[in-house]
Parts: C-alpha cells; structure tokens; sequence
C-alpha cells in the first residue's frame, strides 16, 4: 500500500483530499494529513509515494517543505502543491521539474488536471 501524505493547514481542505483518496483508491493508498507542518517534518521520509503540499502555510511555506522532503529522500516526482496563489506565480516559484506539479486550488478546470496527475500517479504505485 502506498504512503499518501497530505499537509495543509486549512483541515476542512486535508480532510476532503484524505475522504476522496480512500474512496477512489480502496486498499491502493495509506493516507495520512497533518495541518501543522512543523509536527510533520518527522514523518517525510522516502517511503512517501505521493507528497500534496499546500503552499501557503504558517511557520514553513510548501517551498520549505518541498525542500526539505526532497533533502529527506522523497521523490521531487512525488510532490504537488496545491494553492490559492495565481497559477503563474507558482510557475515562477515552483518551475518545472522542481516538483511533479503546481495546482491552483481554486479553479475546477486546474482540479481537473489535479485529478488526472493524481489518478496516474495512483496507477503506478
């Protein structure tokens, strides 16, 4: 079973993502979500098949997390971050290749692509 992790601050946001991938991928992902990126940095290790991050985040930012899951062994491949932020900023904060993608949260046609990502990456592991 593939390691999910979610963190996020906004809980309603976490829970929401957590619901839909145990439904979606019955027995396929283990998920976990934390809304308070400090206590989670002792759990990003490499078993993690797939890393949502949300950018936006008190204390450290997705860039600081997603720096520091890459440094602790999870693969940049394995990593989505989510946002509110317009999704040219965070092509600019987060350029390709620097994580598997950047997802504006806001907008249902940027969800749509959030889902097909996620339905592939789910595939492989």
């Amino acid at each position: 079973m593939a390691r999910v992790v979610i963190i996020d601050d906004h809980e309603p946001f976490a829970i929401m993502w957590t619901d839909f991938l145990e439904w979606q991928y019955p027995g396929k992902a283990q998920v976990e979500f934390y809304t308070d990126p400090v206590k989670a940095l002792t759990k990003i290790g490499p078993d993690i098949g797939l890393l949502l991050l949300d950018y936006e985040m008190p204390q450290i930012d997705g860039l600081k997390m997603l720096n520091f899951a890459v440094h602790n062994g999870v693969d940049k491949n394995r990593i989505i971050i989510s946002s509110a932020r317009d999704i040219g900023q965070l092509h600019e904060i987060f350029p390709q290749g620097s994580c598997l993608a950047v997802i504006n949260k806001d907008d249902p046609k940027q969800n749509e692509v959030f889902l097909q990502i996620l339905d592939s990456v789910m595939k492989k592991l």
